[in-house]
């Protein structure tokens, strides 16, 4: 065992306490002094072997009391502690931290696969304190199987971002629910600890069950009530909880009709921020594209701005994550992968662009700003898209019992790899997954090789259970509705009328204290509920102008599919040069496109059957600045519209519109044949086969499509296989470049 940082401690109260007052200083500087509850917590993990939950906002020092206790359980001569943490970005600082107080810290991830065989071989010889791993780690075959082994040797089981653990939290992660299997296998006295920044009453409850093998895991705090709160005295888990406000923060909603005004305020709330107080700050997003999107606009206007997203390769985001910490950068406009352990006590300001679906991942993001500063602004800046972007992570993202029993009939007939499962099944890839990784970690399914089979457990989707779920997070999106409304966080079940600030609002810190069950949630006297604060912005109309030219201009692009899928009778493999649809072009595409409020207008309009006129103006005036854009290898001979039962009509007349303005003639070349709605197929080789089914040439007219490029014009693309099939049929008598231009591109 290597030589401990600490020598000479013995289950003796005041010697646990002496000894982690002195590595905390280690830790964090000879200034640092022991929280009640930290000390309560290490004293519980190092001298009573207990399972301790902690509760505490962000910057608390929660991961100190885990790399103490660790500190102290090896000098013990307790083996190693096993840390489940979710996110690469907190595995680093986690690593540094503990090597700061001597431990040989090592992490197995995605990152460092080469390195796998030599940190486990320094595992089993037990010449490492700390082992980090993701979730995930506890169901890959090369890591699971060593995990019996390793748990019953463990000194210490730490889980991060514990609220991970239960369905009833943000973040529903099925690879977190393994951990009660790890928990069986740990030696009778090993402490466990469990902590999180964001866990209301229900979180808390549902958590504690889990680490309590005496308790009932199976317990469902849903049943709880509207808040959950259920007593934890049946138990043994020690729960220390503490206050979530911080005093530092000041809260705000702004609200603003247009993405154009939204950006042109960022410009203006950033710009005055840096010079006065010289600390950057973050900017949060619900999409990749948005996040780009923000960050491009802002740098063009000369601030240091950066994107931060999952399509920003890991030295990207570590790059981006030091120069945030040294205040490098102006503003750093991120989507939720820049969040949790993430550490920088100085954050300015973090500004919600679109919020959140839930209270609890608000408040985690909120927690970033603040920490050791005396004032940090959080503005909340809603847009018209945020409850459709809630629906379709959140409520969406759920099992159906309907897809589950189609995908285990499917396996029924033994095994099948996952593109098999998706002829079989109509279910989007990514929630096929999501199913399977469900019914693995239950039981009921397992992958061997490339395939996925059926285990032979007896097992059935308990409906009940997911229904509440769903429940839930429609009553987390009406409580953040009534943020944005101006509510203060109730969802109207209380009878609360929501105020209770000192100018007769309602303090928003204090709402989103009591909605997180914070025992000590009171009113701030710092935010606008209380005092009718509100950032000093004034925006600009040349910047306005500026942003709404900004996006405008930013082509959207459809992109161009390249093979098949896998299945289908009539096609397959590689879509042959001249026979599919090339990359295309969208006049809206998400909330930041600059035309959305005006596609979804005519849009609207042609649901009803009545064509807005205005609207139809300009959009074609819209599409016409688009292909002014376009750069082709030849210019297009035809236009031809995408018929459908839908929008059929109003792509007919875009395409009549645009061939009077371009002197090109509009050929209704392709006929619909009245198969189901697109939007009823749930993955590609459903939604190709129905498209194609749904699609056929009129010969008649196809014959006076002139030989050359066409621009096929439809409403709405979604997976773009309309257009492939569309193309595919329009090539039918001989190859030609097809070029999508549709209105809106997106679900």
């Amino acid at each position: 065992m290597p030589a401990s940082p600490t020598a000479n401690i013995d289950a003796d109260p005041v010697d646990v306490r002496a000894g982690a007052q002195d590595l905390l200083e280690r830790l964090a500087g000879p200034d640092a002094r022991l929280r009640d509850d930290q000390g309560e917590a290490i004293e519980a993990l190092v001298r009573d072997r207990a399972r301790v939950l902690l509760v505490q906002r962000t910057g608390w020092g929660k991961s100190a009391v885990y790399w103490i206790a660790t500190a102290l359980r090896r000098a013990q001569g307790g083996g190693p502690t096993l840390v489940v943490s979710p996110l690469l970005a907190l595995m680093r600082d986690q690593v540094a931290a503990a090597r700061r107080l001597g431990l040989a810290a090592e992490t197995i991830n995605s990152t460092n696969l080469d390195d796998w065989q030599d940190i486990l071989a320094r595992l089993d010889d037990d010449a490492i304190d700390v082992l980090l791993i993701s979730p995930e780690r506890l169901n890959a075959a090369s890591f699971r199987d060593r995990l019996p082994a390793l748990a019953a040797r463990l000194g210490l089981l730490v889980v991060d971002e514990a609220h991970c653990i239960s369905d009833w939290g943000h973040d529903f992660r099925p690879d977190y629910r393994r951990i009660a299997d790890l928990l069986g296998d740990l030696a009778d006295g090993t402490p466990v600890l469990a902590c999180t920044a964001t866990a209301n009453a229900r979180v808390t409850t549902d958590v504690a069950r889990q680490l309590d093998p005496q308790s009932d895991p199976g317990a469902d705090p849903g049943d709880g009530g509207a808040s959950g709160d259920r007593d934890l005295d049946d138990t043994d888990v020690v729960t220390l909880r503490g206050r979530l406000g911080r005093d530092s923060l000041q809260l705000a909603v702004v609200r603003l009709d247009r993405g154009e005004q939204r950006l042109a305020w960022l410009d203006a709330f950033v710009r005055r921020h840096r010079p006065v107080h010289g600390r950057a700050g973050i900017v949060y997003t619900l999409t990749v594209a948005d996040s780009e999107r923000v960050a491009a606009f802002l740098a063009g206007r000369g601030l240091e701005a950066v994107a931060y997203n999952s399509n920003v390769d890991p030295d990207g985001r570590r790059t981006i994550e030091d120069r945030l910490l040294a205040n490098d950068v102006d503003v750093v406009v991120s989507t939720s992968a820049l969040g949790m352990g993430y550490d920088k006590p100085d954050l300015a300001f973090v500004v919600h662009l679109g919020a959140p679906s839930s209270p609890v991942s608000w408040y985690q993001q909120v927690g970033r700003a603040g920490r050791a500063i005396e004032t940090a602004e959080v503005v909340l800046l809603p847009t018209g898209k945020d409850e459709a972007i809630w629906q379709h992570f959140d409520v969406a993202g759920l099992p159906r019992e309907s897809e589950v029993q189609a995908l285990l009939d499917a396996l029924d007939g033994g095994s099948l790899s996952v593109p098999k499962l998706e002829r079989a099944v109509n279910v989007r890839r990514s929630r096929l997954q999501l199913l399977l990784k469900v019914l693995d970690v239950d039981g009921a399914v397992e992958k061997v090789g490339s395939a996925w089979q059926r285990t032979g457990v007896d097992w059935q989707l308990d409906v009940g259970h997911y229904q509440r779920l769903a429940d839930l997070r429609r009553r987390e999106h009406a409580i953040m509705r009534s943020f944005v409304e101006g509510g203060g966080g109730s969802d109207g079940s209380d009878g609360s009328d929501g105020r209770d600030g000192r100018d007769g609002g309602r303090c928003l810190m204090q709402a989103l204290g009591e909605v997180l069950d914070d025992p000590d949630a009171q009113p701030c006297g710092r935010c606008q509920g209380c005092t009718g604060w509100e950032p000093d912005v004034e925006i600009d109309e040349q910047v306005v102008a500026e942003a709404r030219e900004h996006l405008r201009t930013r082509d959207v692009v459809v992109g161009q599919r390249r093979m098949w899928p896998s299945g289908l009778d009539e096609v397959k493999g590689r879509i042959d040069a001249g026979r599919g649809a090339l990359q295309g072009r969208a006049l809206a595409g998400g909330d930041g496109s600059g035309w959305d409020d005006v596609v979804d207008r005519l849009l609207a309009s042609s649901e009803a059957g009545d064509l807005d006129a205005t609207a139809l103006d300009e959009v074609v005036e819209g599409l016409t600045r688009v292909l002014a854009r376009w750069s082709w290898s030849r210019r297009p001979v035809a236009f031809v519209p995408v018929p459908s039962g839908r929008h059929g009509e109003l792509a007919a007349e875009v395409a009549r519109r645009m061939g009077e303005l371009g002197r090109l003639p509009v050929v209704a070349a392709l006929v619909d044949t009245d198969a189901p709605p697109q939007r009823t197929m749930a993955n590609s080789p459903h939604k190709a086969a129905n498209a194609l089914r749904g699609l056929a040439l009129d010969p008649a007219a196809a014959a006076d499509v002139p030989d050359g490029p066409v621009v096929l014009v439809d409403a709405i693309t979604d997976s773009g296989w309309t257009l492939v099939a569309a193309a595919h049929r329009l090539t039918e008598a001989g190859e030609r470049d097809v070029l999508p231009l549709v209105l809106s591109a997106g679900p």
